[in-house]
């Protein structure tokens, strides 16, 4: 366990990740001695521009892509943003009669509200249902676009709640032999460091990623964009960040993500597969203690991020069930940390077709590179106490979860 957390078990990761001591020695230097305007002339000024340089590479060389094809945000959620307005906006601008999207109906909050606000100015949006393991129907998808209308098509690579990877290679060729050219946005942002990217691979256009899912700072985030593709800025100004994302460049969080991702890249494949035995030592113990537990997600683990567990207790109330795990020392949590602070039912689960009672009952253990078979072992006999009190307190939960006792 953390000694820094008291002996606290954090399994939070899809949430955020804590900053690697790695990161946070190499970003303290641009925190009190390179500290000039990376824009500026003079020698201060180019070692932050050095620095940015430096971390453009690394982040590029973790996703397969050319450094000059990224660009740096404020957030994860910028970058989706501009991906996926600044595409929109700039097809429909030299092309007036392509402005339809398509997107899935499980995408993170940032794609599904910008489709939205891309609906209230006249572009129609076309959401791909997806079936109870949370994989995209493709025979939906397919229809859904249109060879004379469509701008862009953005589906996410991995699923934040339930952990589902999404077979963008399938997609993007089925989009191209239907339309041509359109532009498809992918985001990368919780599968970044837990599966091997490679943006070549995947055929993708545009891709959003972020720090703080990798062990680096918050506050920094980043947008592939593919050599020869071209997108609307949604910020004006100085014409920073190859003018599509003015405005002074964030220096010490973006030489934090490059190192986070410098971090990364030689370890991907066994981080990967490391997490992945703990994340089924987890689930075997879950389901050995509370047998009516149900584990959601792909039955082919092929789909799965190796490390997201998301689990229905039936009859539970889930902030019961976090609030009680955090007063035994661990951290977990129903979905989204973006869908809880809305304090809204989660769509991904509702769209997997789960009921009301379903998703009120759902949790999502997501580790991390430093959680340990112990940790889950702790955690996995702390919930099945929870889970006994939560139950006698629950009429509905009666003959169901308590047949664990």
């Amino acid at each position: 366990m953390n000694a820094d957390n008291h002996g606290r078990i954090y399994l939070d990761n899809a949430a955020t990740t804590p900053v690697s001591e790695e990161v946070i020695r190499e970003m303290i230097p641009y925190l009190t001695t390179y500290y000039g305007n990376p824009s500026s002339p003079h020698s201060f000024g180019y070692e932050s521009n050095r620095g940015i340089k430096i971390a453009r590479k690394r982040v590029s060389a973790l996703i397969g892509a050319h450094p000059s094809e990224i660009i740096f945000t404020g957030s994860g959620t910028e970058a989706d943003n501009l991906a996926i307005k600044g595409a929109a906006y700039y097809t429909r601008d030299r092309f007036p009669n392509k402005n339809h999207i398509v997107t899935s109906t499980v995408e993170h909050d940032a794609v599904i509200e910008s489709c939205k606000d891309l609906e209230k100015n006249g572009f129609k949006v076309s959401y791909v249902p997806v079936n109870s393991e949370g994989l995209v129907n493709i025979a939906k998808f397919e229809e859904s676009i249109s060879t004379e209308k469509t701008a862009l098509i953005s589906i996410m690579l991995a699923n934040n709640e339930i952990g589902t990877i999404q077979p963008i290679r399938e997609l993007v060729t089925i989009a191209r032999r239907k339309a041509g050219n359109v532009l498809f946005h992918t985001d990368g942002i919780q599968a970044l460091g837990k599966i091997p990217i490679n943006c070549i691979e995947l055929g993708v256009d545009l891709m959003a990623i972020s720090s703080h899912k990798i062990n680096g700072p918050k506050g920094v985030g980043g947008l592939f964009v593919k050599k020869g593709s071209e997108i609307n800025a949604l910020i004006s100004g100085g014409g920073q960040e190859n003018y599509l994302r003015s405005g002074t460049e964030n220096v010490p969080g973006i030489v934090g993500f490059g190192k986070a991702c410098e971090i990364s890249m030689p370890q991907v494949i066994y981080i990967g597969t490391r997490i992945r035995e703990i994340r089924d030592h987890l689930v075997g113990k879950i389901k050995s203690n509370i047998p009516a537990a149900r584990y959601n997600g792909p039955s082919d683990t092929s789909y799965r991020l190796p490390n997201i567990a998301h689990f229905t207790f039936e009859g539970i109330n889930g902030e019961d069930l976090i609030i009680k795990l955090d007063e035994h020392g661990v951290a977990a949590s129903t979905g989204s940390a973006c869908a809880a602070k809305k304090q809204r039912e989660s769509h991904v689960l509702r769209s997997m077709g789960f009921s009301p009672p379903e998703i009120s009952g759902s949790l999502r253990f997501s580790l991390g590179p430093s959680n340990t078979m112990n940790e889950v072992d702790d955690a996995a006999a702390a919930l099945k106490v929870v889970i006994d009190q939560l139950s006698k307190l629950s009429p509905y939960s009666e003959g169901k979860l308590s047949r664990s006792k």
